[in-house]
């Protein structure tokens, strides 16, 4: 009998009934007063007067009528860049020691993302407390004595003047607590490594020698390191080399487009949970079996808003319009759309995460990420997104049995007239023109929006089919392999135009 698995999971048993949730509407409430209490003596707690807010009769109200929305650029624009310069004090009480590096799905260029000592300590808490919804999950007493490969990114951070520099899960797990290390795989030494080839690499070398029993990290990276594993010991699964392998927690992107590949890995299916860690902090976690959505956490450093997710609100960059309604968690509804603001104990005020997620139940407050604004594809009306491109991907591999893990589309024009032209990272004899004859079909009757611009001036759908290395390619062309990298899976004209010449280079 695992004796020390059982006793973890008794202590974490007991914490999960003794821990209350806490009421939705006071716990955000308490959250945000927190927040501009904490910072009303910053640059900007003075500019936007939270003094004045603390004391309105409806704080919330006060603070969303004072404080305008920000994206990253104006934010960094404005405020964020001023620290870079050794201002103190500017959206939140003194200096963070961290900024996160995020190259998004979008552009070259990274986003730098204050973290600070306060977010560490929201992100161990809420780490802690998805810890304890495991006991949900009815695992096994010696799970909890097993290894977890977390992978992410280097823990090697770039010191910056008076901070350090990486991106959130090299953060995370250089800060991870002692008591956690002995179970922490690949180790120090290991996830120090910046190359992601040799440090998987390294993993594949030294992996018969971890008893591992979870892993954590984005579908795509955490799919190529246990191909590598698999290759490496020339075995058909993993579990032949993991045996004890139970949990996958996911996170980063939509987990359904990876499932059919990720599960061909496998002996037999695992425990797979959600997770929402994003460079400005973690927002929600699965916290029961039975769902794929995710617990909000609402009492933990973040205070949430939610505008509609409605064409007339969101420009062609992805931002929302200054008009743009907002509402609070009291008055969300389910199975509605919308695009998510955070305001965090990192100083982001009032932030377009870029995010676009429903409510699946109103009352757990559970969530699914449903796509991003930027990849919200709205030429000629069709109105889709995200989900609803997962969801036609995902019927594609039931109906040919085929896996596509990867794809990425664009509106492109052909002699003056639109078409969405998808590239799907996949294996396959099916022809071009079957496959897009059942895409187009599948999002004709999923979205009546898009069946309305297919009548009108959405001439048609073009489906070519690669290989889904060549997706990885891309990404380790244009930022890097591994890490927080996600694929975007819209593009513009322009940004379509330098995939297409990528991939003939590849394949010339």
């Amino acid at each position: 009998m695992a004796i020390i698995g059982s006793l973890i999971k008794g202590l974490i048993d007991i914490r999960g009934k003794i821990v209350s949730e806490p009421e939705a509407k006071e716990a955000q409430l308490k959250v945000l007063v927190t927040l501009l209490s904490k910072a009303k003596d910053t640059a900007f707690g003075k500019q936007y007067k939270f003094e004045e807010i603390l004391k309105a009769e409806d704080i919330p109200a006060a603070f969303a009528e004072r404080v305008p929305y920000f994206d990253y650029h104006k934010i960094d624009k404005e405020w964020w860049s001023r620290m870079h310069e050794g201002e103190n004090n500017v959206t939140w009480p003194g200096k963070p020691p961290y900024f996160a590096i995020s190259s998004g799905t979008t552009g070259k260029t990274s986003k730098k993302i204050p973290v600070t000592e306060d977010m560490i300590e929201a992100i161990r808490t809420t780490g802690i407390k998805q810890v304890g919804a495991l006991t949900n999950f009815d695992l096994p007493s010696d799970f909890f004595e097993k290894e977890i490969m977390m992978l992410g990114s280097s823990t090697d951070l770039q010191v910056e003047g008076d901070h350090e520099e990486g991106e959130i899960s090299g953060i995370s797990a250089s800060n991870i607590p002692s008591w956690f290390r002995s179970y922490y795989k690949p180790g120090e030494e290991i996830s120090q490594i910046e190359n992601w080839d040799e440090r998987v690499q390294k993993i594949a070398e030294n992996a018969k020698s971890w008893d591992i029993g979870a892993l954590s990290g984005i579908p795509s990276w955490i799919e190529l390191m246990l191909k590598k594993v698999i290759e490496y010991h020339e075995v058909k699964n993993i579990h032949e080399i993991w045996p004890n392998l139970m949990v996958y927690t996911t996170g980063g992107v939509a987990f359904e487009p990876y499932e059919k590949s990720f599960n061909s890995l496998l002996a037999h299916p695992i425990t797979v949970i959600d997770t929402y860690l994003a460079s400005e902090g973690f927002l929600a976690y699965q916290q029961r079996p039975g769902t794929n959505a995710m617990k909000l956490v609402l009492d933990n450093g973040i205070y949430f808003e939610f505008v509609p997710f409605q064409a007339d609100y969101v420009n062609e960059d992805g931002s929302i319009t200054d008009d743009a309604p907002v509402i609070s968690i009291s008055e969300v509804k389910e199975e509605e759309e919308y695009i998510l603001l955070i305001t965090t104990v990192s100083g982001a005020w009032r932030y377009l995460i870029g995010d676009t997620i429903k409510f699946t139940d109103v009352s757990r407050h559970e969530i699914r990420i449903t796509g991003r604004t930027k990849f919200f594809l709205n030429v000629v009306g069709s109105q889709l997104s995200v989900n609803k491109m997962n969801d036609a991907v995902k019927e594609l591999e039931k109906k040919f049995d085929i896996e596509i893990p990867e794809f990425t589309l664009a509106a492109v024009r052909i002699d003056g007239e639109f078409y969405h032209s998808w590239y799907l990272g996949t294996e396959t004899k099916v022809s071009n023109e079957e496959l897009a004859d059942a895409l187009d079909t599948e999002l004709k009757d999923a979205n009546k929006n898009y069946k309305v611009a297919r009548s009108k001036a959405l001439k048609g759908v073009i489906v070519k089919t690669i290989s889904p290395d060549l997706f990885y390619e891309w990404n380790a062309a244009n930022k890097k392999k591994g890490g927080q990298v996600k694929m975007e899976k819209v593009m513009n004209e322009e940004k379509f135009a330098e995939w297409e010449s990528f991939i003939e280079s590849q394949l010339s």
